[in-house]
């Protein structure tokens, strides 16, 4: 009895401004046995015209998965998640909220809008690199995602 696999590239929108934490997120992810394409924007506005399909993006694929920093500049993550759970074509695309943060508001706001997980990012190089590979594993590997 063979394994089902499936073979659909997975698309995740890292909506995340530092630059630092992209590189990093993107090379962990490059080795990835799940076929995967990362697609990035730097701040709350772009990812909100990515999602719509708006000006430069209005060929941008609809994501998988969204990880999203909530410190992001012209429009906070926070309004982004409100606005991705309170659109009815947007809502069952999973969000992951990866933030420094570690404020209790930010994550009872966060289950309150609906985010799909909570995780607080570490200074630690080894330990991001950990929490990345985990995002991966349950996220692309483990549950199963909704389609369109």
């Amino acid at each position: 009895m063979g394994v089902e696999t499936d073979e659909k590239c997975k698309t995740i929108l890292l909506v995340e401004d530092n630059i630092g934490d992209i590189r990093l997120i993107q090379e962990v992810l490059k080795d990835s046995l799940v076929f995967q394409e990362i697609l990035t924007v730097r701040d709350g506005m772009d990812a909100m015209a990515f999602l719509h399909q708006k000006e430069k993006y209005q060929d941008a694929p609809r994501p998988d998965l969204i990880v999203l920093d909530l410190n992001l500049p012209k429009k906070d993550g926070r309004e982004v998640l409100a606005e991705i759970k309170d659109d009815p074509n947007l809502k069952r695309i999973p969000v992951v909220v990866l933030t420094t943060s570690k404020n209790e508001d930010d994550i009872t706001r966060s289950y309150d809008l609906h985010a799909n997980c909570y995780i607080t990012k570490s200074r630690n190089l080894k330990e991001l690199f950990r929490i990345v590979k985990g995002i991966e594993e349950f996220w692309l590997n483990t549950v199963t995602l909704p389609s369109e």
